[in-house]
């Protein structure tokens, strides 16, 4: 889910300043680089990251599949993102929501006056 997607489901009513990148902030999380890709097996609803020891049996996980060379795992290769609806069904699935507000659009980055 998107940052402001999420700020927006949980609190419709904020108000959002839009500041920037800062100083070592990341826009995208890896959550599984190709080095880690390459041990690796993909089951029907997860991935399993096998470990490089002699005792690791593969056989635990005989219904999974390996991963093509070069794969990975990351938020900026994201082909879905999860909506309001299916946060709030998550957290609370017994309750109706309001479905998500539309995003301003954003104004381009001014720098500041000096």
């Amino acid at each position: 889910m998107k940052l402001l997607d999420l700020g927006r489901t949980l609190a419709p009513d904020c108000e959002v300043e839009y500041v920037g990148i800062r100083a070592g902030e990341k826009l995208h999380e890896v959550l599984l680089s190709e080095d880690e890709a390459r041990h690796a097996l993909e089951t029907d609803d997860m991935f399993v990251i096998q470990p490089a020891h002699p005792w690791w049996s593969r056989q635990n996980w005989s219904n999974a599949r390996p991963l093509p060379d070069g794969f990975r795992y990351a938020s900026d290769c994201n082909a879905r993102w999860l909506t309001a609806e299916e946060l709030w069904a998550l957290i609370s699935p017994d309750e109706p929501h309001a479905a998500i507000l539309p995003l301003p659009a954003m104004a381009a980055a001014q720098p500041a006056a000096t």
